[in-house]
C-alpha cells in the first residue's frame, strides 16, 4: 500500500529513543524526511542513523519542548534545512517518576514539570507549526497520549492528567484546523517496553518493604496478563504503523480520532 508520503517532511518530538524513534524510523521507511527533536544526546546519532539507513534527509536538533522560544527556532531550523513541515508527530513527555497511588505519595511540586513538558510542550508545538500547515491548507499531526488519560490510572497521576489533556486538546485542534484540510488525531499506546515504562515500576519497586520487591519482569509479566486481552506487550512499532497511516493519505478521512494500540486494554478495563 502506497502512503504517499514520499518526499513529505516530518517531525518527530521525543523521537531519539523508544515511541518516538520508531515512528521516525516508520515515516523515514515511508520516505519522509525526518527532523527530530529531542533533549537526548543521542538525538544527532539517531538523525544520522535513520540517514544511512533509509537514505532521507535526517536531522537531530536538541529542543526542549517546554520552552515556546526553543520551539520556534527549530521550526525555523527545519523548514530552513528540510522544508516545510508537511507532518508532526509529538511523542516528547515524561512522568513524574514517583508512584502515585495513593495520590498522597506525591507533593503538589511534583506536577509542575509533567505538565509544562507533557501538556504545554503540546501548545508549544501546536501553536509553532499549526500556523505554517493552516496557510498551507494541508498537513497532519498526531499526539502520542496514553491509555492511563482515558482510565484514570491511579500509578501516576500527574502523567494520567496530562495525557487526558492531550487527548482533548488533540480534539479541539482538529475542529479548529478541520476547514483548513489540516488532520489532527491521538494514538494511545498501553503497555509499552520503554524507559519510561520502567520508571512506572522503579518508583513503585522503591516504596515496598524488601519481602514485597519484584523484579521489573515479574511485575509487568502480571499487569500484562491481567489488563490486556491480548496477553502481550505492544511494541513501539505497532504505534509506529499506526502513526504513519494516520499520517498518510490512506488516512484523509480520519481526524479528531483517539485510537488505542493496546492490546485491548480499555475495553477490558
Amino acid at each position: 500500500m502506497d502512503l504517499e508520503l514520499r518526499g513529505h517532511v516530518a517531525v518527530v518530538t521525543g523521537g531519539a529513543s523508544g515511541i518516538g524513534l520508531a515512528c521516525a524510523r516508520g515515516l523515514a521507511e515511508e520516505g519522509c524526511h525526518l527532523a527530530i527533536w529531542d533533549l537526548s544526546a543521542g538525538v544527532m546519532a539517531a538523525a544520522a542513523r535513520i540517514s544511512e539507513d533509509f537514505g532521507r534527509a535526517a536531522l537531530g536538533l536538541s529542543v526542549d519542548v517546554s520552552q515556546f522560544a526553543a520551539v520556534e527556532s527549530a521550526v525555523r531550523e527545519t523548514e530552513i534545512r528540510l522544508g516545510p513541515i508537511a507532518h508532526l508527530v509529538h511523542a516528547a513527555a515524561v512522568p513524574s517518576g514517583k508512584f502515585g497511588f495513593p495520590f498522597t505519595n506525591l507533593e503538589p511540586r511534583d506536577w509542575s514539570r509533567v505538565l509544562e513538558v507533557n501538556v504545554m510542550g503540546m501548545v508549544h508545538v501546536a501553536h509553532a507549526i499549526g500556523p505554517g500547515m493552516v496557510s498551507r491548507r494541508n498537513g497532519t499531526m498526531v499526539f502520542l497520549a496514553s491509555v492511563a488519560g482515558q482510565i484514570g490510572s491511579q500509578t501516576d497521576p500527574p502523567y494520567s492528567a496530562s495525557k487526558a489533556a492531550n487527548i482533548n486538546f488533540a480534539q479541539c485542534l482538529a475542529k479548529d484546523m478541520a476547514p483548513y484540510g489540516v488532520r489532527v488525531n491521538t494514538v494511545n499506546p498501553g503497555m509499552v517496553q520503554t524507559a519510561l515504562n520502567r520508571q512506572v515500576w522503579q518508583a513503585w519497586h522503591d516504596r515496598q518493604p524488601p519481602d514485597k520487591r519484584r523484579s521489573y519482569e515479574d511485575w509487568t509479566g502480571d499487569k500484562i496478563r491481567t489488563v490486556a486481552p491480548l496477553g502481550r506487550w505492544q511494541q513501539p512499532e505497532d504505534l509506529a504503523d499506526m502513526v504513519a497511516f494516520l499520517s498518510s493519505a490512506r488516512a484523509a478521512q480520519v481526524t479528531g480520532q483517539t485510537i488505542n494500540v493496546d492490546g485491548g486494554q480499555v475495553m477490558h478495563w
